[in-house]
């Protein structure tokens, strides 16, 4: 759709093109205003109250939304926070936790457990919905509601997850064999109907735009290739990759020798210095690694890629790496799964974790009784903080200091925190911070420099998960597909949402009815170290606004749909970007870290250093197991509880 105007592209279309600030619009490129509920006097009215208050309805720039930064930033860039007119609210609490994201909500859930519900606890979060990562998209259409995961993805490998973990889903009412035996019929919708994938080839790149189906299997049949824009000879590469014999690339190493060397090249080195194969090759690997990694191809070791089942390796003669290594460690890559296993999808991803968590915590604000009923149930935000409670969580309020008070037994600590542009203090027993590592050293002055450096060592890798919500999906069943790869467009994938329900959230039964689409990009810098990368594409995020994004979102899906007749003018009901520039934790790289961090569990890692407890002040987040998944940040909150009681036996306040 080359030279297509804005309103071929359905630019003009009534959808929403705003930023948010803590879930109050304002016009995108407009001053930066408090909203009215913000009062310089006192405790500000709680914009939650508000009767249509319901963020995952919001559509435009979520994930990070405006509003949620700001006060960070400026605290970052003063290095601190002026506490001269911080106002005290007169609240004590046995726990306040700092980040209402799945470390966040577990912590509490683990301290509640222990200690009752005489407890209080307070969440403090800075964005407008809880749950961190794992927040949902939810689109009403045509009197259907559709939800997709605004970021966590799923329940990965939940046959390798701790115990502290299997209890904790348990306890609140997931019961994934259920889950896996209502959608077992459901999950092959897509393959009923003969839909499979497609490679898209942009002008950008290739010099005219190209849509080819893939032919089902693994790896690249003849017949595909020769449709492709590919030369002859990296046809021929493509096909060896996958049907040749190919050589031992190392055979005067060992097995365990040979992965040592992988281990310290790139899967990019390893494709075009190696196996040697044509560079174009690599266009459809250089996103090998984005999923785990938010990092291509270049930045990936080729042992993850092995282990990953990347090609290249079948000739290497490398044997099995055994359980407890890569997987099974604190941070581990999940890279395989054991027989009988899989991941667990929800519509909304593990925003049906954290809303059933909430519902343990506050059971009045998550109407329903089970884990079916909670996908259509509509959350009570004016409840989430209600003194009455044995948990509380504050939205919309970022922390901006944390520190010990008082000495001896009466020692406690004050929690800084700004809401509608006044900063407030409560107090408490003990604090656990489930939020990023690198902020802490920032709300933390206190901590030792050594901890500091530990904290600020991992770069978290920014991505963004885009759903778009569609009049129908026809478009895919003409062209036979349900999943498009565009590895180098804007978004580099184009996929409809997994075909699972759950209760009366009821997945699409047929092309005619409206749909979520699932989108991703990881912005990076290939050919720069890591966290590097990381820190060029949080940067990308934060400077690109809303309706740049939904330009490039428009035209790509009209070139890659427009064979099958989607129409981005007319098709395209509602847009929301999922904007994450801190989001998957850092995991250890044997391209860029020490060999010992990454394959053994030892107490040098930065993680461990990081974690450790200061006073009453504890540690919980993904970052403190170095690892993106669900299971350590909910094994990483179990341990910060415990490290709360076992440092100050406490007489609950409520008690």
């Amino acid at each position: 759709m080359a030279n297509v105007s804005d309103r071929d592209l359905g630019m003009h279309r009534r959808i929403t093109r705003r930023d948010f600030i803590n879930g109050v619009a304002i016009p995108v490129g407009g001053a930066l205003v408090l909203p009215r509920w913000a009062s310089a006097l006192g405790q500000p009215r709680a914009p939650e109250q508000a009767p249509d208050y319901y963020p995952p309805t919001e559509t435009g720039m979520r994930g990070s939304h405006d509003g949620s930064w700001e006060v960070g930033h400026r605290m970052r860039d003063q290095r601190g926070w002026d506490l001269s007119g911080a106002r005290d609210t007169g609240e004590r609490y046995d726990l306040v936790i700092v980040g209402g994201g799945i470390s966040g909500l577990a912590a509490a859930h683990f301290f509640i457990t222990h200690v009752g519900r005489e407890a209080r606890v307070l969440v403090l979060d800075n964005h407008d919905d809880f749950g961190g990562h794992a927040k949902r998209n939810e689109f009403h259409y045509n009197g259907r509601m559709l939800a997709l995961n605004g970021g966590t993805l799923n329940i990965e490998s939940p046959e390798r997850y701790n115990a502290p973990s299997r209890t904790l889903l348990d306890a609140i009412g997931i019961d994934l064999d259920r889950f896996r035996s209502d959608n077992a019929e459901g999950r092959g919708l897509y393959r009923r109907l003969g839909l499979g994938s497609a490679y898209f080839f942009d002008t950008e790149t290739w010099g005219a735009d190209r849509f080819v189906k893939r032919d089902g299997g693994r790896g690249y049949t003849a017949e595909f290739l020769s449709k492709t824009p590919l030369t002859a000879t990296a046809q021929r590469d493509l096909l060896a990759l996958y049907n040749g014999t190919l050589p031992d690339y190392l055979p005067a190493l060992s097995s365990a020798e040979k992965k040592a060397r992988l281990a310290k090249m790139s899967y990019t080195d390893f494709m075009l210095k190696v196996v040697k194969v044509d560079p174009q090759v690599m266009w459809f690997f250089q996103g090998a690694g984005n999923g785990s990694f938010a990092v291509g191809a270049d930045a990936l070791p080729a042992l993850f890629a092995w282990e990953t089942g990347q090609p290249g390796f079948s000739g290497m003669h490398l044997e099995p790496t055994p359980d407890g290594v890569l997987a099974d460690l604190p941070g581990g890559h999940h890279g395989r799964q054991r027989p009988g296993g899989g991941s667990v999808h929800f519509p909304d991803g593990n925003a049906t974790l954290t809303r059933l968590l909430v519902r343990w915590l506050i059971p009045t604000a998550v109407p329903g009784t089970t884990q079916e009923d909670v996908g259509t149930a509509r959350v009570d935000y004016g409840r989430l903080d209600r003194s009455n409670q044995a948990a509380r969580i504050r939205l919309n309020s970022t922390v901006v200091n944390v520190r010990h008070r008082g000495a001896g037994s009466a020692r406690d600590v004050e929690v800084s925190y700004v809401r509608g542009g006044q900063t407030h203090q409560v107090k408490a027993r003990a604090c656990v911070m489930a939020c990023w590592n690198t902020v802490i050293p920032y709300l933390v002055p206190e901590l030792p420099d050594r901890q500091k450096a530990a904290l600020a060592f991992g770069v978290k890798g920014p991505l963004v998960y885009t759903s778009i919500a569609i009049r129908n999906w026809t478009a895919f069943q003409n062209l036979g597909v349900s999943r498009i790869s565009t590895p180098s467009m804007y978004h580099t994938r184009v996929a409809l949402d997994e075909a699972v329900s759950l209760g009366d959230l009821r997945h699409a039964a047929s092309p005619e009815e409206p749909i979520v689409l699932s989108l991703a990009r990881y912005p990076a810098a290939p050919g720069k170290p890591r966290r590097e990368q990381h820190r060029i594409g949080r940067q990308d995020l934060l400077s690109t606004t809303f309706e740049t994004f939904e330009r490039k979102l428009r035209d790509q899906l009209g070139r890659v749909l427009g064979g099958g007749g989607f129409d981005p003018g007319r098709d395209i009901v509602a847009i929301s970007v999922n904007r994450w520039p801190h989001g998957y934790a850092y995991t250890y790289n044997s391209l860029y870290d020490p060999m010992e961090w990454v394959f053994t569990s030892t107490n040098e890692r930065p993680c461990v250093v990081g974690r450790q407890p200061f006073g009453q002040i504890t540690i919980a987040n993904s970052d403190a197991a170095a690892s993106p998944h669900t299971d350590a940040a909910i094994l990483e909150a179990h341990r910060a509880v415990q490290e709360v009681l076992q440092r100050r036996a406490m007489p609950v306040l409520g008690a």
